[in-house]
């Protein structure tokens, strides 16, 4: 059945050399579409109309996975350059695409695009009941636009956008550059060096208490291409495992898979970010049949086998 769709299709995957986009060119590769477009950030600035206008040409779907993205850290210190880079690729990919007649656009958004206080599972109908956590909501905004831009453009264009929130991904290939890397490559990176250097003790910004949930990269990039395949609908969906951890559970999990044995510390100076994150994933489910596959413990050892 997959295999039909793509077959005619010529598929533009914007960062597709990046951390998710790599599992997800290499899947689509696997069904065999007529043909794909990576452009790489050296021939093409996506904030750059023209440069956008060359990228979609000839081109049946677009999948935008293209962002300036980083953890807590990052956010705090660029957060006007997250804004201003993700929001100007969005807006002229987008209308790019709509001018060059693109037959369908699957715009990638972020949970950090929800409200900071969300009721736990977040709903995709909660997304617009207040403001985003405030060390994220540059970035998060910025991306949101994309389903506001889509919206639009199916009620005045007749466009095919449809808009995906994904949780955070981890696995093998992720970004550990402890300057913009997340949570679970930070922590994955602090353990081995703590062990491999004999330390006594690793440091864990924030208090311990707020809870994240993980969604395994290949489960994401599976998830994107059923969308991009079946779901033809303005209604943004939540893309995720359904599960939660504590970010002090998680840091005692990678302790104990690294071979840790020694203190972790919580520094409290630190920001938490939001409080909890947990998704309703129905909508995936009921849409495109979309469920994650890979448990929690067997991606996070993949993930520490990758780097190590």
């Amino acid at each position: 059945m997959m295999q039909n769709f793509w077959s005619d299709k010529r598929v533009l995957v914007t960062g597709g050399n990046g951390f998710l986009g790599t599992h997800l060119v290499k899947k689509l590769k696997a069904l065999s579409p007529k043909s794909i477009f990576v452009p790489t950030s050296n021939e093409f600035d996506l904030r750059n109309q023209a440069d956008c206008q060359q990228v979609v040409k000839n081109i049946d779907i677009v999948i935008h996975l293209a962002a300036n993205v980083g953890g807590i850290g990052y956010n705090q210190e660029n957060p006007g350059s997250l804004f201003y880079d993700n929001l100007l690729m969005g807006v002229h990919l987008m209308e790019e695409a709509r001018k060059a007649a693109v037959t369908k656009f699957v715009a990638i958004g972020t949970i950090c695009a929800y409200p900071k206080y969300t009721p736990v599972p977040f709903k995709e109908e909660d997304l617009w009941n207040g403001y985003p956590e405030e060390t994220n909501a540059p970035y998060g905004l910025a991306k949101k636009m994309l389903l506001v831009q889509g919206q639009a453009y199916r009620q005045q264009y007749d466009f095919n956008a449809i808009y995906l929130l994904p949780v955070n991904l981890y696995g093998p290939g992720d970004n550990f550059d402890p300057g913009s890397s997340h949570v679970i490559p930070a922590l994955i990176k602090k353990f081995v060096e703590a062990k491999n250097q004999g330390a006594s003790e690793v440091i864990v910004w924030g208090s311990g208490k707020p809870t994240r949930e993980f969604l395994y990269v290949e489960d994401a990039a599976r998830g994107i291409l059923l969308a991009a395949e079946k779901y033809d609908k303005g209604e943004p969906v939540n893309l995720g495992s359904s599960f939660e951890i504590s970010i002090a559970d998680l840091a005692q999990t990678i302790g104990k898979i690294v071979g840790f044995s020694g203190n972790i510390v919580f520094d409290a100076s630190k920001p938490d970010g939001q409080p909890r994150r947990k998704l309703d994933v129905s909508r995936a489910k009921e849409e495109f049949g979309f469920e994650s596959r890979v448990g929690f413990d067997e991606g996070l050892k993949q993930a520490v086998e990758s780097y190590t």
